[in-house]
């Protein structure tokens, strides 16, 4: 007998064999590319990893060249998971990895936390236990079921004032995102209501009961849902994991604790896991992001391998040591220097001004100045703390005949007549929703909430159904009121129609309702018009409503100011909706403390510190200009005109890094 020899060869976790890693095999040339420690994290394949990426650094590069390589190693793509935090980011890095690579990488799994949990639990509803043709609430849907609980309930006749919905909305969230007691957050943040927390906690159960009787997924729940069916490690799940090989989270430092549970709860099986942020510039704890998610992360995986990312190609060396100033001090952090390639450029500028309208005169002024130096508006950013604090500029730059545009409009699916509209196809698609009928039915002439609740009590008894011809239906009194209605919605449901094709149909029925309900409706149609072309990207009814839900579209045409007709504008904004963007010349003003660091962040270390991140994020946004400005003297209608203090963060700052100024009238 012949006796075989066999070589063995080692089999990595994921189970592939891989061929040699090669450099020369590869279509990319890595090395050639990327700085030595971009390529370091580039080139990481199995373990785990923390990728701490200074601002300015080319994170994204660095993650759209890992997905490429891990493609070019033979993984396949869909092994590849990426969650960001915007379903922009996501698409950004798949796009710029298929230019660089092929259309493989745009087959990985990418998208944020909401939009991956919600694709998971309708695929896998069934096992989960509800039905694949929920309805997800948006924040403002589940104010809505809330105050009905609250009002139903007897909770705001109480003889004391009882919290509104939006309150109660933020707490209940606020406990569920960050693991928190609602008795915890009650004495934090709203001590006046502390007396209220088992009515907090009675509403939460009554809000959750009504959720599961009528189909109905929050956005909380999205991500509840899926990290218990995660943690289960049924053989469903366990299936679902076996089938990432990579696991891969952008902006890691603005995770919650949910957040990071799901992603601990996704590498169970394959540690194999990449984070990507920036400690320094973790400023969104209101939202119940946790600093303490991106600083304990080597604990939570064995033999986490760290690499930093300090190359910036945004900023002029100035810029960067001030910077680094100012981080330098931050009391709990991973220690970074930013530097730079780029040739010198000029001191920021420290500018102390008389009062408020000086500060925006001297704004104005050097604006101007830029534009002649050929500074295009566009380039030109003012950043501030608090949102009031540009309010004198704003009359200052109409003055002046210089255009801006304000960040923090309202979102387009958050305007009136996109809701109308929305409510009509999520009945369509769900019949249980009675947050989006009560809405329907309001609109109708002659429907006030007595009557709609009649209504709805017959359509839970089965009375009235939408899959009904409304020809059959009895008629009463109510059903007269409806009918049209009813034929609208029997047709949506009896028809194989488009997304596009039913959206019409709802419009064309709301068109009398709009025009007698608004006074702007000609302002309001073009938000109509965006909706249908939106509509015509979908096949299906699901994915429309889920998107609108979880990733709407940001502005709307009743926003939009009238100096956007201009070709360019200077951006005002604050600094947390700034973050990720850059401009040639930042201006930061209003720089008291006080302001800046707020009164409210002053008495904790963990406040504080989020405020001094936050300063080295407005700081960081400028490219080549940076100009930092104060009033010496503000008024306060109690006090009168006082003295300030420069924020504490630039008194830190010396000569060597910064230049002083001094405007007097």
């Amino acid at each position: 007998m012949i006796q075989k020899k066999y070589q063995l060869k080692r089999i990595n976790e994921t189970g592939l064999l891989l061929k040699k890693n090669d450099e020369a095999l590869f279509v990319i040339d890595y090395k050639k590319e990327l700085n030595a420690a971009q390529y370091e994290a580039a080139s990481a394949v199995e373990g785990a990893y923390l990728i701490i990426a200074g601002a300015g650094s080319g994170k994204t590069r660095t993650l759209v060249y890992r997905v490429a390589r891990l493609i070019e190693l033979g993984y396949q793509p869909q092994s590849i998971l990426l969650l960001t935090f915007t379903r922009k980011a996501a698409n950004e890095m798949m796009n710029r990895a298929s230019l660089l690579l092929d259309n493989r990488c745009s087959k990985i799994n990418g998208g944020t936390f909401h939009s991956f949990a919600n694709s998971i639990l309708r695929k896998y509803a069934k096992v989960i236990g509800f039905a694949s043709a929920f309805t997800i609430l948006d924040q403002g849907d589940s104010q809505d079921v809330i105050n009905l609980i609250r009002s139903q309930s007897g909770f705001a006749k109480k003889e004391k004032r009882f919290p509104n919905k939006q309150t109660l909305n933020k707490v209940l969230s606020f406990s569920v995102n960050t693991g928190k007691k609602v008795e915890e957050i009650l004495l934090d943040d709203y001590p006046h209501f502390y007396e209220f927390t088992d009515d907090f906690l009675a509403v939460q159960k009554v809000y959750d009961s009504y959720k599961k009787k009528n189909n109905l997924l929050d956005y909380d729940d999205l991500l509840v849902y899926l990290r218990d069916f995660l943690l289960s490690l049924s053989p469903t799940a366990k299936t679902l994991l076996q089938s990432f090989n990579f696991v891969m989270v952008d902006e890691y430092q603005d995770t919650n604790k949910l957040q990071a549970e799901v992603v601990k709860a996704l590498t169970q099986l394959k540690q194999n896991i990449m984070v990507v942020g920036d400690d320094s510039q973790s400023i969104y704890a209101f939202r119940g992001a946790n600093f303490k998610n991106i600083m304990d992360f080597p604990n939570l995986y064995n033999n986490v391998k760290l690499i930093k990312l300090e190359e910036n190609y945004r900023s002029t060396p100035e810029v960067l040591n001030f910077a680094n100033k100012i981080v330098e001090e931050a009391v709990e952090k991973y220690p970074k220097v930013l530097f730079t390639q780029k040739l010198p450029g000029v001191l920021p500028a420290i500018v102390a001004t008389q009062n408020v309208n000086l500060q925006s005169k001297f704004i104005v002024d050097k604006i101007l100045d830029l534009r002649e130096e050929g500074i295009p508006l566009s380039d030109i950013a003012v950043l501030f703390r608090s949102s009031y604090s540009s309010f004198d500029l704003e009359i200052e730059l109409t003055k002046a005949n210089l255009p801006f545009v304000k960040y923090g409009g309202m979102k387009f699916v958050e305007t009136a007549h996109i809701k109308d509209v929305l409510a009509f196809l999520r009945i369509s698609l769900n019949p249980k929703d009675v947050v989006s009928w009560y809405r329907v039915l309001l609109l109708h002439e002659g429907v006030g909430p007595k009557t709609a609740e009649r209504i709805l009590e017959e359509l839970a008894t089965g009375t009235l159904q939408t899959i009904q011809d409304p020809q059959l239906i009895s008629k009463t009194k109510l059903t007269e009121k409806v009918i049209h209605l009813l034929r609208l919605l029997f047709r949506l449901n009896t028809n194989k129609a488009t997304p596009t094709e039913k959206a019409k149909e709802v419009i064309e029925y709301y068109q009398p309702i709009f025009i007698s309900k608004y006074d702007d409706y000609n302002k309001r149609k073009k938000d109509l018009d965006i909706f249908l072309n939106i509509t015509e990207k979908y096949r299906s009814m699901e994915s429309l409503l889920s998107d609108m839900a979880i990733e709407p579209p940001i502005d709307s045409a009743v926003d939009l100011e009238e100096t956007t007709k201009e070709d360019e504008f200077v951006t005002l904004s604050t600094i947390h909706s700034a973050k990720g963007l850059e401009w040639h010349s930042v201006f930061i003003i209003h720089a008291i403390d006080g302001f800046f660091p707020s009164y409210r962040s002053i008495d904790k270390l963990e406040t504080l510190e989020e405020e001094r991140r936050l300063m080295y994020v407005a700081v960081t946004r400028a490219k080549q200009n940076l100009f930092i400005s104060y009033p010496m003297n503000i008024y306060d209608r109690e006090s009168g005109t006082t003295l300030s203090m420069p924020s504490r963060f630039i008194a830190e700052i010396s000569e060597k890094l910064a230049e002083g100024w001094l405007l007097e009238e």
